[in-house]
């Protein structure tokens, strides 16, 4: 007995260090546990090793000793997979198509950098020649097509406003910021501040820049994650900067004063 003691001691001590050094690291909470976890069934294997040999058992009781310990062996294997983080290969494929599903229109129809640029000077010259047409007193025709009249054209300011909200959200999803970041009372796991008032605190610029380049920008408080480099620096090379502009568009729009979001400090 006292052997077993020992070593249920020396298990528990073992596995109170792997808790220690995976929660030093900064593992996720379960396999904190998982590491614990085997360091006691490793205990109990030692436990077992040194107990008296069983009487060998032959015959029916044989074949119903192996199947329940087979049963036993799927239960406790299937209870443990499910409590592991599942995935779903069709929301992975699904986000996947989100993202690529831009670049081949990028492809097919040109940069959106490309066309906004066009429209853009397009809209300039739309307005200089209202402006000429007015100034040779032809002001009537172009009042009529601002009023919304004959010939005035769609107005896409809202849709186009509504759109990029749109894409801004579906970017916060593609790029799994809610790992790192609570919004609206979702995600997070203390690796980054929560962003609910952001919009009060950083332009689309500022945010832009911090997705961009993670050191431009560091949260008040979270001093520790910033030299660690917990934010990635992948995003300039795996977003477009209209999809980066989107999401930033889309974040400045928080600005729910009763969530106490980190005071962000330019260091850059």
């Amino acid at each position: 007995m006292g052997n077993v003691i020992k070593k249920l001691v020396v298990g528990l001590i073992v596995g109170a260090v792997l808790l220690g050094i995976t929660k030093a690291l900064e593992f996720p909470t379960v396999f904190q546990w998982m590491f614990f976890a085997y360091a006691l069934l490793g205990t109990v294997v030692f436990i077992i090793l040194d107990l008296p040999s069983l009487k060998p058992v032959g015959g029916v009781k044989a074949v119903g000793a192996l199947v329940v310990f087979y049963i036993v062996l799927c239960v406790v294997y299937i209870a443990g997979a499910s409590l592991w983080p599942q995935y779903d290969p069709e929301d992975e494929k699904g986000k996947i198509e989100k993202i690529l599903k831009p670049k081949r229109a990028a492809t097919e129809q040109g940069k959106a950098e490309e066309l906004i640029a066009r429209a853009k000077a397009l809209d300039e010259q739309a307005k200089a020649l209202a402006a000429r047409i007015k100034a040779l007193g032809g002001d009537q025709a172009p009042a009529a097509q601002a009023a919304g009249g004959p010939g005035a054209p769609p107005s896409t300011t809202g849709a186009a406003s509504g759109d990029l909200l749109k894409v801004g959200e579906d970017q916060w999803q593609l790029q799994e910021c809610y790992n790192c970041h609570k919004l609206r009372g979702e995600g997070g796991k203390k690796r980054g501040p929560e962003l609910d008032n952001i919009g009060n605190l950083l332009t689309v610029d500022d945010i832009k820049q911090k997705i961009l380049d993670p050191k431009s920008w560091m949260a008040e408080g979270f001093e520790k994650e910033y030299e660690k480099g917990k934010m990635p620096d992948k995003y300039k090379d795996l977003m477009e900067e209209s999809d980066v502009v989107a999401l930033a568009t889309w974040l400045v729009t928080f600005k729910n004063t009763s969530v106490n979001t980190p005071k962000p400090i330019k260091k850059k």
